[in-house]
C-alpha cells in the first residue's frame, strides 16, 4: 500500500498568471484542492519537496496531506502540469477525498519470474500492453505496484486483465472487456529470419522455369543471327 504523504501549504492570495508567475520566481508551485463537495481552494507550495515527492514513483497514486495552516487535507493528486523546457512543476491539482472513500486511480505493473517463462527462455520478448492499470479502490488502501507474474508463458501467450490478480477490494476501472496486459512474442530477429528464408524460397526458379528461360535465349540468339544473315 502507498505510504501517506505530508506536503506544507500556504493559501494563495491573488489568483491569476501574473501571480503564479510570481510564485514560481519565489521557488513556489501554484496549486488548488478541489471537490467533496466544498469550494476549490487555491493554495502554493514549496517546489523542492514537491519534486522529491514527485519523483519516488508513487506521486500520483498516494494520499497526500496538504497541511494548509495546520489543518490537514486528505487529497489524491490528479493533475501536475510542467513546464515544456525545464519539465519542472508549474501547477498541481489535488483532489479532497474521504478516509475510505472509492478512488479510480492508475498503478504502475511490474511483471515477475521471467525466469521461468519458456517464451521469455527461448528469446522470446516481453511486449507490454499497459504500464498502468486503472483502478478502482479503498483511498485508504492503494497498492504501491500490480505484481504479474509470466510463470509459464511461451511465445504467442497473452495476458489479459482476468489473469491478473488484485487485492481484495481492488478492481478494474475497465469492466466491459477482457483487454490485453502484455503478450510474449518473437523476437524481431527470430521473425527477420523466417522472412529471408521464406524470400529466398520464393526466389528460387523450378526446372521448367530454367528450361523455359534457356529456349527464350536461345530463340533471341537465332532471331538475332536470322537478321545479320
Amino acid at each position: 500500500m502507498s505510504e501517506q504523504l505530508t506536503l506544507p501549504a500556504e493559501a494563495r492570495e491573488r489568483a491569476g498568471k501574473g501571480a503564479s508567475r510570481e510564485l514560481r520566481r519565489e521557488g513556489r508551485v501554484p496549486c488548488v484542492i478541489y471537490g467533496d463537495k466544498k469550494e476549490p481552494v487555491s493554495v502554493h507550495v514549496e517546489e523542492k519537496l514537491l519534486t522529491k515527492m514527485l519523483s519516488n514513483g508513487h506521486f500520483m497514486n498516494t494520499v497526500v496531506m496538504v497541511d494548509i495552516g495546520g489543518k490537514a487535507n486528505r487529497t489524491l493528486p490528479k493533475d501536475v502540469q510542467f513546464h515544456p523546457v525545464s519539465s519542472r512543476p508549474i501547477h498541481v491539482d489535488f483532489l479532497r477525498i474521504g478516509e475510505h472513500s472509492e478512488v479510480k486511480v492508475n498503478v504502475p505493473v511490474v511483471f515477475i519470474d521471467e525466469e521461468t517463462s519458456p517464451g521469455i527462455k527461448r528469446g522470446g520478448v516481453l511486449n507490454i500492453v499497459r504500464h498502468d492499470l486503472e483502478l478502482i479502490c479503498d483511498a485508504a488502501h492503494i497498492p504501491d505496484q500490480i505484481e504479474i507474474s509470466l510463470d509459464g508463458l511461451d511465445i504467442g501467450d497473452s495476458i489479459h486483465i482476468s489473469n491478473v490478480k488484485l487485492a481484495k477490494g481492488v478492481k478494474s476501472a475497465i469492466d466491459d472487456r477482457d483487454f490485453t496486459v502484455a503478450t510474449v512474442v518473437a523476437p524481431s530477429a527470430m521473425k527477420s529470419e523466417e522472412s529471408d528464408t521464406d524470400t529466398e524460397a520464393g526466389d528460387v526458379p523450378t526446372v521448367g522455369d530454367e528450361e523455359a528461360g534457356e529456349g527464350d535465349a536461345d530463340g533471341a540468339a537465332d532471331n538475332k543471327g536470322g537478321g545479320e544473315a
